[in-house]
């Protein structure tokens, strides 16, 4: 079974309506949407935004549906100048921005007691992503890199640039690293795919609600076309 986070309303509602013969089980407080696309067994979920919410969402996904997969489908802010509003961005890993333990010799981004801090998506996910991309949405640049993830809508140049400097990332948003985290600490494959709704400086608070509709469109053209494959 398949199982697809995303963070709000706009990244799943489209493909709850492809489920046939759907069910509902509610834990936590979130709606777990279980049934079939394209004969596939799939449970689609919206998580909530924040990391702790999207970690107890995937923990539910393992310990209730016993997913063997877990895509994480949501929009980003672009962090590099190439990578465009409309983009999509599939993971190559993923980390957490604002864990800061430097208090205690740690560099920025490391989780103590922790074999890793960043979590690498399964290379098979990123082959098919690739290729449904260049079937399915070939009108659109599609990057792979890392995802960066905080409890923070990032809309100032600065912080972007810090970003930027210390973690290299290609985008950032606020479920990702979460969901990567405890599906590594689960040996369940993950990606997670996101589409840019906004350059995440000081143009972000104007740019996200005109296309985080249409960015949301983009993930779920894609995934539709994933879940035949997977």
């Amino acid at each position: 079974m398949i199982g697809i986070i995303g963070a709000m309303d706009v990244e799943v509602s489209t493909l709850k309506e492809m489920i046939d013969n759907m069910e509902i089980v509610v834990k936590a407080g979130m709606e777990f949407c279980s049934g079939k696309i394209e004969g596939v067994e799939v449970v689609i979920v919206r998580s909530g935004i924040g990391k702790v919410n999207a970690g107890i969402c995937t923990q539910i996904l393992v310990d209730k549906f016993n997913v063997s997969t877990i895509i994480n489908t949501g929009i980003a802010g672009s962090l590099k100048a190439d990578i465009n509003i409309g983009d999509i961005v599939l993971s190559t890993d993923t980390l957490q921005h604002d864990m800061d333990a430097t208090g205690f010799g740690y560099a920025l981004g490391v989780i103590p007691q922790m074999e890793t801090s960043t979590f690498r998506a399964d290379e098979r996910l990123i082959a098919i992503a690739k290729k449904c991309c260049e079937e399915s949405v070939s009108d659109i640049n599609v990057f792979t890199g890392r995802v960066v993830s905080g409890d923070q809508f990032i809309s100032d140049k600065e912080k972007k640039n810090w970003l930027v400097d210390n973690f290299q990332g290609y985008c950032t948003e606020m479920e990702g690293a979460a969901i990567a985290q405890a599906a590594y600490l689960n040996n369940v494959p993950f990606l997670i795919i996101r589409a840019i709704s906004d350059k995440a400086d000081d143009s972000a608070t104007m740019d996200y609600p005109e296309f985080e509709a249409q960015a949301a469109k983009h993930c779920v053209t894609l995934l539709k076309e994933m879940i035949k494959e997977i």
